[in-house]
Parts: structure tokens; C-alpha cells; sequence
């Protein structure tokens, strides 16, 4: 089995309502990197890859039989009140203050453009998670 760099067996695919700008939105707020992207004939995204960190996600636009999907996502940071601030700088919605948790993590949460929760995260212990 070939998986391409930066995927993994199990990659989140994102459908969204004006799906351009909401790759660049993650690129600006997150830190991503564009990895490409494909446009169907009307000028609308068909499947477009931003990595984020070392995970990567696909996007495309939403439509007839594909509406805009609604996640929760995990992200794993250095610092999650740089993170954190960053995202907020760029354009997403504060749902949670970043605070320790009792399971080992220092974590905040944002809504992104397409109403997607990310929980942004940083580890503070090298124990298990549970």
C-alpha cells in the first residue's frame, strides 16, 4: 500500500462552502502549507491538500450530495497559547480559554470560518494519555 507523504491511513477530508478561501484560511490561522490543489471546470475547488504540522487534510467544496462538513479536530502545537493567539489573529472564533487539563494537556478551542471545532493543544506530560 503507498500512502503519499504526509497522510496517513486515515486522512480528514473537509467539505466547505467557498472552499478556496477556506484553505487559505487554514494556512493563515494554523500555520499550514498548501500542498496543492485541483478546480473543477466552474473555478470551484475539486480537492485541495494543506498540511498542518505533520498531519495533512484534504479539502473541497461543498455541494449537491457533499454538504459542508461539521468536525471536531485535535491539534497537537509546541505552544498552545501561541497557537491559540495566532488562530484567534487569524479569523477564528475563541470557544474555550487555553487552560491546563486534568489529562496532561494545556488546550484551548477555536471555531474555524466553516464552523469546525479545533481543540489546540500541547502536551505537558510524557505520561500516557489515560
Amino acid at each position: 500500500m503507498h500512502i503519499p507523504d504526509g497522510f496517513s491511513q486515515i486522512t480528514p477530508y473537509i467539505f466547505a462552502d467557498d472552499a478556496l478561501a477556506y484553505m487559505d484560511h487554514l494556512v493563515q490561522a494554523l500555520d499550514g502549507l498548501e500542498l496543492g490543489r485541483t478546480l473543477n471546470d466552474d473555478g470551484k475547488l475539486a480537492n485541495g491538500q494543506v498540511r498542518i504540522g505533520s498531519a495533512s487534510i484534504m479539502v473541497s467544496e461543498a455541494g449537491q450530495g457533499f454538504p459542508p462538513s461539521s468536525l471536531a479536530l485535535y491539534l497537537y502545537v509546541e505552544n498552545a497559547n501561541t497557537a491559540f493567539e495566532k488562530a484567534i489573529t487569524g479569523d477564528m472564533t475563541k470557544i474555550m480559554d487555553v487552560a491546563d487539563m486534568p489529562y496532561g494537556d494545556r488546550q484551548g478551542g477555536v471555531k474555524d470560518i466553516a464552523g469546525n471545532i479545533w481543540w489546540i493543544s500541547q502536551r505537558l506530560s510524557s505520561a500516557p494519555y489515560y
